[in-house]
């Protein structure tokens, strides 16, 4: 496998036991070392199914799928696997184990055999990361849910983890916690170069990635950057996903005669759209 790409599918096919068809079926993928790769489908579509394959999880009924160049099917490589690739799960709650939160994110550590003294700079490391350092010695219960799911990042991160899997990670937050953790991933990808599998059905999130894969009744239907992928409204809609609100603004006024550009995500960009329509409107 070229050692640019982390994540490697060929013709992966899942099926849950006594499911008449499967959940993931013949989907073929690549992501790359430092790409943010957003999953998007509805409901029932594969996406989580896809991210649980992705850590050895589960693993798949036909195909294969190398993750930093080892087969999740082999039972020698998970644990390997599971350290390259760390996990951040829909609720926060599930993955804290620990009383204070220091303690919790020194936990993976622990399973892994890390001495102690290199484990203290490895936590405190971690925990700058996310701009947790000065909640160490807190009660996790204590929290917001921005702030847990962010001392699961933490925990990920001390493991020096290349791949990061984020399987609806802000489904269970507030709008400010959502961003709150986004901007938190976004930033590892950037600044450690850390790859990002980030599955949300939030439009205006996928929109931040540098590329998207659309899930559809087990299937990968679509794949590209997110301006290729939100600019076709009518597909989106068909495969019963949105698109960000701006993109459907965009289209509305394109569809009354405004011959606005395509590929607007953000209201920055539909801003800036309007006023090179109607330079006399500087207000706006």
């Amino acid at each position: 496998m070229n050692e640019q790409v982390r994540i490697q599918l060929e013709d992966v096919s899942y099926t849950y036991e006594e499911a008449p068809s499967p959940a993931l079926s013949h989907a073929t993928a690549q992501i790359r070392e430092g790409e943010f790769v957003a999953v998007l489908g509805h409901n029932g579509s594969g996406k989580s199914t896809l991210a649980k394959l992705l850590n050895a999880l589960y693993l798949p009924s036909e195909g294969r799928i190398l993750v930093c160049g080892y087969d999740t099917a082999k039972d020698e490589f998970v644990w390997e696997i599971r350290r390259r690739a760390g996990m951040i799960f829909q609720n926060p709650d599930n993955q804290i184990v620990a009383t204070i939160v220091k303690e919790d994110v020194a936990f993976g550590l622990e399973n892994l055999g890390v001495p102690t003294e290199e484990m203290l700079p490895r936590v405190e490391s971690a925990l700058a990361a996310v701009h947790m350092s000065k909640f160490a010695d807190s009660a996790p219960h204590m929290l917001s849910g921005g702030q847990k799911q962010r001392v699961a990042i933490a925990g990920i991160l001390a493991m020096e983890p290349s791949v990061l899997i984020a399987d609806e990670a802000t489904a269970m937050l507030d709008p400010s916690g959502r961003q709150e953790v986004l901007e938190t991933v976004r930033t590892l990808n950037r600044q450690k170069g850390i790859t990002v599998v980030w599955i949300t059905h939030f439009m205006e999130e996928a929109a931040q990635a540098d590329r998207i894969l659309v899930v559809s009744d087990g299937q990968i239907v679509s794949e590209g950057t997110p301006r290729e992928i939100f600019d076709d409204v009518e597909k989106m809609r068909d495969l019963h996903l949105d698109v960000p609100r701006m993109t459907s603004l965009a289209a509305e006024l394109r569809a009354q005669g405004m011959p606005l550009r395509e590929g607007i995500l953000t209201v920055e960009e539909l801003v800036e759209e309007v006023r090179r329509l109607c330079p006399s409107k500087s207000a706006i």
